[in-house]
């Protein structure tokens, strides 16, 4: 089968945020995006360009338009914010971003009322009904579809810096569970969800698609859920792996960063380059590291098995970074990674809120829908 690879401008980019509704008195999860939506829809009855719902009734997702700066995506994410909390406040409901939600259960919460959603849970049972994870994803503009894959492959490189800066689930369920990400491997257990495979071209990814659709794992490409993949429908690189980020300053530094390395490796592309990958084990071994140690893991660098503290990796790609950030206009919010750096990420700044607190995870919540209230700096 032949999947079209629509055009798109190199480097644009645009911002999908998953953002949990919840109590304001007790911080538990609650099923209000329906009435939301509903609030949301235009005089003609029309639904919001931008706010949608997802698999459960205790989210909605804002989604970007189409940028060339980070700066004006997050201003658009913040601006529909706005609009969904001059529907929330009202109703005494906050909203919240992270990974998970600190003690939610997935047996209290409402599976939304569409077929594809309904036909993911009749297939997945108990894993699908345990999906409460919320996530940013960040779409990069690809010029040339022969680059798609090249630049899959190798951002697996760069996998566990970005799980590392916005791991945001150590709690499931009331639980503490050692991970600075659970949400990462929770995910990867529903079906095409995980690690890309690391195809060699276009023509690969057609076949792997045709063989998923002739088997009935998936209806289209749009089912295929890696971690990193391509979004042929809109010509763009769509990374998946964040766990959601509670401030705006977080998302803007964690979309420049994306921005910043597809563009990169865009242009070493066009200059004649083979782009770096590594070996399925290392890319494998260095997601669990990533989500069991977050800040403190000591990640796989390079096909030849260098390893290095992911902190510091991450400051050695700012300074390489920087001058792609001035190219593209990204680097303020570039230099925001600094800000995760020194506050600690989500998950370090959870722990911390639960044991100064008792343990108390009503505690947890509220500095998270007060981060994203009134940010980080």
């Amino acid at each position: 089968m032949q999947i079209s690879f629509a055009p798109s401008e190199r480097s644009t980019l645009g911002i999908e945020w998953e953002v949990a509704l919840v109590e304001q008195s007790s911080g538990d999860l609650v099923s209000v995006a329906a009435e939301v939506l509903e609030s949301l829809k235009g005089p003609d009855g029309s639904e919001h360009p931008q706010i949608t719902g997802e698999l459960l009734l205790n989210t909605v997702e804002l989604v970007s338009k189409v940028h060339h700066h980070v700066k004006d995506a997050v201003d658009d994410l913040q601006s529909q914010l706005a609009e969904v909390r001059a529907i929330t406040d009202p109703l005494d409901v906050e909203l919240m971003c992270a990974g998970s939600h600190p003690f939610g259960q997935w047996f209290d919460q409402t599976v939304t009322d569409k077929e594809r959603y309904h036909k993911l849970i009749d297939r997945t049972q108990w894993w699908g009904r345990n999906m409460m994870i919320w996530g940013i994803h960040v779409h990069v503009g690809i010029d040339d579809s022969e680059k798609a894959l090249p630049i899959v492959n190798s951002l697996l490189n760069y996998y566990p810096h970005l799980q590392a800066l916005s791991a945001s689930s150590p709690f499931w369920g009331g639980v503490n569970t050692g991970y600075a990400s659970n949400r990462a491997l929770m995910f990867q257990q529903l079906p095409t969800a995980g690690l890309p495979y690391q195809f060699g071209s276009w023509a690969n990814y057609e076949e792997y698609v045709d063989d998923l659709i002739r088997t009935g794992v998936i209806s289209d490409h749009t089912e295929v859920r890696w971690d990193i993949r391509p979004s042929p429908q809109w010509g763009t690189v769509e990374m998946r792996a964040c766990d959601g980020l509670s401030s705006p300053e977080e998302i803007g530094a964690v979309a420049a960063l994306i921005q910043c390395l597809v563009d990169d490796m865009s242009q070493r592309l066009d200059d004649g380059e083979e782009l770096p990958t590594m070996q399925p084990w290392y890319v494998r071994e260095n997601k669990w590291r990533a989500a069991r140690y977050g800040m403190e893991a000591e990640i796989i660098l390079n096909s030849a098995g260098d390893e290095q503290l992911v902190t510091d990796a991450v400051r050695g790609e700012l300074v390489r970074l920087a001058p792609v950030a001035e190219r593209l206009g990204c680097a303020a919010e570039l230099d925001q990674v600094n800000l995760i750096l020194d506050h600690g990420a989500s998950y370090q700044r959870q722990l911390r809120v639960a044991e100064a607190n008792g343990g108390s995870l009503r505690a947890v919540v509220a500095s998270l829908t007060k981060e994203l209230r009134h940010g980080l700096s």
